[in-house]
């Protein structure tokens, strides 16, 4: 059984790639996006042409400049993927809405409220990103002004620490239950795609030989930007602590940036220069993918066929 709601329902914006959900899939192609959500009744479906804010403004989609635009904009994607894979899970199994999101509802009509917490989740997301990953090693770092002189081995010294505290913090959340499922639903999206790529036809027992690890996957994406953050970060040098931290938040969007466009590189061709870069990013899938069961690629497939676009080639990085 399937269920397909309006375009007017639910909007996304996010070549082809996906979202893991905790039940469901988001999937993004050249033209069109798509998430399928599994509930008890069956597949629920959302579908939505893709509006690309570099079609509005060409500059935002220059090289470096795109990757903070894409990264913002898959946050909010993602945000309002899980906001509607929440809705269409069993009232019973839905959480109560806090505090903050009731006054919002009872302040502002529907459409204004979903955007002001869409907008405050996104902006909570990233200042948390930043303190926890960048600024924390920072300050951790600065505890060794007396100790350590050298700005070269103070930035490596933080650079190890971020990284660290990034693996930390992913391999907390592989013990979180939902989140294993939410890996599942990662390697089901890797596999379709890669299925995808190699022309077979979209089938679950094509899709199940696939690998899950993929180059372009959005942890990778982080990895590396913790990685290319401690060779951009090396570039400037300051000893007092707020003013480091000051130039981090300052060279994100650079980082970032320079990240993206790798990660580009990494899936558009096949070599010894993108699989080095792919290295670090494939070896971290293996904590954040995990093996899906059938019924999960059945959900990854339906959301692809829904994106894959008219003109062949046209979804080619």
């Amino acid at each position: 059984m399937q269920k397909k709601h309006s375009e007017e329902d639910v909007k996304f914006k996010t070549s082809i790639g996906g979202q893991a959900l905790i039940e469901g899939i988001m999937m993004a192609g050249p033209e069109k996006q798509a998430i399928v959500v599994r509930t008890p009744e069956g597949l629920v479906v959302k579908e939505d042409e893709r509006k690309l804010v570099k079609n509005k403004y060409p500059i935002l989609g220059w090289p470096i400049i795109r990757g903070s635009v894409n990264f913002i904009s898959s946050m909010v994607t993602g945000v309002k993927a899980l906001t509607f894979s929440a809705e269409c899970q069993p009232e019973e199994e839905q959480e109560d809405p806090g505090k903050f999101e009731e006054w919002v509802n009872k302040k502002l009509e529907s459409k204004k409220a979903e955007k002001v917490l869409i907008a405050v989740s996104v902006f909570v997301g990233i200042c948390l990103s930043v303190v926890l990953f960048m600024l924390l090693p920072t300050v951790l770092t600065g505890l060794l002004n007396g100790v350590v002189h050298s700005h070269i081995v103070k930035n490596i010294i933080e650079g190890v620490l971020r990284i660290l505290i990034f693996l930390g913090y992913m391999w907390l959340a592989t013990k979180l239950d939902d989140i294993k499922r939410v890996w599942q639903y990662h390697g089901a999206e890797h596999k379709t795609i890669f299925c995808y790529e190699k022309g077979l036809p979209l089938t679950v027992e094509n899709c199940r030989r696939q690998k899950r690890f993929h180059p372009r996957c959005g942890t990778s994406f982080m990895f590396l930007v913790m990685i290319v953050s401690i060779l951009v970060f090396s570039v400037v040098s300051w000893s007092n602590v707020w003013i480091r931290m000051a130039l981090r938040i300052l060279l994100l969007p650079i980082v970032v940036g320079i990240s993206y466009e790798l990660i580009k590189l990494a899936g558009r061709y096949d070599n010894i220069v993108t699989r080095i870069i792919s290295a670090p990013g494939k070896a971290l899938q293996h904590l954040t993918t995990r093996e899906p069961d059938d019924s999960m690629l059945e959900v990854a497939i339906e959301a692809l066929k829904l994106v894959i676009p008219e003109e062949q080639g046209s979804d080619k990085w």
